[in-house]
């Protein structure tokens, strides 16, 4: 909850990579992670470490990013019903 009121959004990529050994080939990877939009430091450090470390080059990322609490949704109670 604290990471979504500092702005925080779900992130989803769809990542497609060449199979390593068949450069023809597509495959596709799902990527999802709570990242803050505009700058994507989380996804973008996903990115990094995939071409650092895996053998599939990428091929292209489509990305889509939602505030899970946006301003028109979030406001301060002004009381509280206890029940029992």
């Amino acid at each position: 909850m604290e990471r979504q009121l500092q702005g925080y959004g779900l992130t989803t990529a769809q990542i497609l990579y060449r199979m390593p050994d068949h450069h023809a080939i597509l495959q596709t990877y799902i990527w999802q992670d709570y990242d803050l939009a505009p700058d994507f430091p989380e996804m973008r450090g996903f990115l990094k470490f995939w071409q650092e470390t895996l053998d599939g080059p990428l091929h292209s990322v489509r990305y889509i990013h939602r505030k899970l609490i946006s301003a028109t949704e979030w406001r301060a109670l002004k009381g509280e019903f206890i029940i029992n």
